[in-house]
């Protein structure tokens, strides 16, 4: 490739409080239309702004998650511009005194590990809400605003720009959602615009260092459209340096029905907002006591998790990372190991039938039908033999339907595996007797005819022979 993307995200992450960053009004989502509403988050004249306490809170856990430095001083400033979502025509963030800085996370590449830097995480109040006509901005006749979330609190989370495809930069949004879901700071409901970010894109010769002129684009709120945004953006610039043009900074919004990204104005600089110092609100001080102790608050993080996992029962990287994807899953998999199953068995499980009924049924783990104790049990019972693996599908599907235990299941259905010798070897014989081309195939050297032989005796006992016992007794008489 002549060209190589640098590439940096700005994720915006709406904080899991009750009320807004400033003031007592309510942060539920799809209220009516300038429901949640105060003289505060209106920006009305004489009025004055309370920081949310639990906004610090959760941003320094944010903070601590993203392996960064919590700074003990830290301030609100006023970023000023004009735009109709914003009622005060400023808005309260922070600037050179931000929650915390200088942090990262590791990313799984094709190339390996690869670790992404965090300039920094700062606080700030969300901006109203434009509701347009058309589907895009672009394409609207009008636009009325919502001003429901203005003051809803956000932590912003810039990455420095360490991405070069677009793949990493879906990978480094998956991991921040992950941990954030994590510590419990924000519910990373994308859809409901919980999570968005700014894409930062240049492009620049290969292997040379300086920056090429930047595109960015703005609350992309879904994974697979930061992927396409950034894909379609790559190919529009290499297009323009191609035919000896020029990148303009401007800021450009992602039309997902066309599949392309539009110019909606030039790019401002740090210089054109005109920040200030927060007159309203006093210094952030935090002590170091503070901040070990919503150190030692955390839970385990999903790296760690990880790390357990394979270390531990010997999970493959891939299977643990899967399982440690979200903290409801992986604590999920500790309840059923817990129970006593085999945690190979219990990831293979979680992966297989259970994922493939939620996904099916449009669930979450921790609304699943089959409780982590029932599946647990379950698996025990495939590990002592009692049941085998085929028959534990129809447990599993039973349990799915029904509050029963997986014994109880057993015995109401006579799902027990047969596992006398005597009772197999009648039933092997009948069938070698009654497969004559199979067992001639066996024995000209085809080993895998075999298997339509243990087919059959599968079918007469419902599934309920050992396989094990059934494939040795066959082979025996087979060789003899």
């Amino acid at each position: 490739m002549k060209y190589e993307a640098v590439i940096g995200l700005e994720i915006h992450s709406e904080l899991k409080t009750n009320t807004k960053i400033f003031c007592g009004c309510a942060t539920t989502f799809g209220a009516e239309q300038n429901t949640h509403v105060c003289p505060v988050c209106l920006g009305l004249p004489g009025v004055l702004p309370v920081v949310n306490r639990r906004v610090v809170e959760f941003a320094i856990k944010a903070g601590i998650a993203l392996n960064c430095t919590i700074n003990k001083f830290s301030k609100f400033d006023r970023k000023n511009y004009y735009y109709p979502d914003l009622p005060k025509n400023f808005q309260t963030s922070q600037y050179d005194l931000p929650i915390a800085e200088h942090g990262y996370v590791d990313i799984e590449t094709e190339q390996g590990k690869k670790r992404i830097r965090i300039t920094r995480i700062h606080m700030e109040e969300d901006a109203g809400k434009l509701v347009h006509s058309g589907t895009t901005i672009k394409d609207s006749a009008a636009s009325n605003v919502d001003y429901n979330r203005t003051g809803v609190p956000l932590i912003e989370i810039v990455s420095e720009p360490d991405m070069s495809t677009p793949q990493e930069a879906r990978a480094y949004m998956e991991k921040i959602k992950s941990i954030l879901e994590y510590i419990d700071v924000s519910n990373c409901r994308m859809e409901e615009g919980n999570l968005r970010a700014d894409l930062n894109i240049s492009l620049r010769p290969a292997g040379t260092k300086e920056l090429g002129t930047k595109a960015e684009m703005k609350n992309i709120n879904s994974f697979k459209a930061v992927e396409d945004a950034l894909t379609y953006e790559i190919e529009r610039q290499e297009e323009i340096l191609e035919d000896g043009g020029h990148i303009v900074q401007e800021t450009r919004t992602w039309d997902p029905n066309r599949g392309v990204t539009l110019s909606m104005r030039t790019k401002e600089t740090a210089q054109d907002y005109r920040y200030m110092p927060e007159p309203d609100l006093v210094p952030i001080i935090t002590t170091d006591e503070e901040i070990e102790a919503y150190r030692k608050g955390l839970p385990e993080l999903p790296d760690a998790r990880q790390a357990r996992l394979e270390e531990k029962f010997g999970l493959s990287s891939y299977d643990a990372g899967i399982i440690t994807s979200s903290r409801d899953m992986a604590e999920y998999f500790d309840a059923v190991v817990a129970e006593g199953a085999d945690p190979k068995l219990a990831a293979n499980w979680m992966m297989g039938d259970l994922s493939k009924n939620l996904n099916s049924e449009g669930k979450e783990i921790k609304d699943s039908p089959v409780d982590a104790k029932r599946l647990g049990k379950m698996i025990q019972l495939i590990e002592k033999g009692t049941i085998s693996s085929k028959i534990g599908k129809e447990v599993f599907k039973t349990m799915w339907e029904s509050p029963d235990d997986p014994e109880k299941i057993i015995k109401d259905k006579g799902l027990v595996q047969i596992t006398d010798t005597k009772e197999i070897e009648a039933i092997v014989d009948s069938v070698i007797a009654a497969n004559p081309k199979p067992v001639a195939d066996y024995k000209s050297g085809n080993k895998k005819a075999i298997g339509a032989l243990v087919g059959q005796i599968m079918k007469q006992t419902r599934g309920k022979a050992n396989p094990q016992l059934v494939n040795q007794l066959l082979a025996q008489k087979l060789d003899q």
